[in-house]
């Protein structure tokens, strides 16, 4: 069975199927890569939290920088963020982003009960 949350025209927050909740990709304004990354993972938290799921049920974790000279800074934030002993496989790559301003888009795929 197949349960979508919160889904509209274009795509759901989140697609949860066997086991795994898919989050759609989240972005977030600010000035710098950190002011990004943490708006974008206390997002990821909330949503984790709505799929039954947390930081230490992720599975896998794709993250765009629009230029991967913030890949450091990136870093800074995420390294503090993810769990000791959880960490998710993990890419990470450049890529042109929606908006100009965005600096990251994260990708989370994470078991549930």
């Amino acid at each position: 069975m197949i349960e979508r949350i919160d889904t509209g025209e274009r795509s759901s927050k989140i697609v949860k199927h066997n086991g795994v909740a898919y989050l759609t990709g989240q972005v977030a304004e600010g000035e710098t890569i950190q002011e990004q990354v943490r708006i974008c993972l206390d997002k990821i938290d909330a949503l984790l939290e709505q799929a039954g799921s947390s930081r230490e049920n992720m599975l896998c974790v794709t993250i765009w920088l629009a230029d991967m000279k913030d890949f450091a800074g990136l870093n800074e934030v995420w390294n503090a963020w993810v769990p000791k002993g959880h960490a998710p496989a993990r890419a990470c790559g450049e890529a042109k982003l929606a908006r100009a301003e965005l600096k990251v888009e994260f990708i989370v795929d994470a078991a549930y009960d």
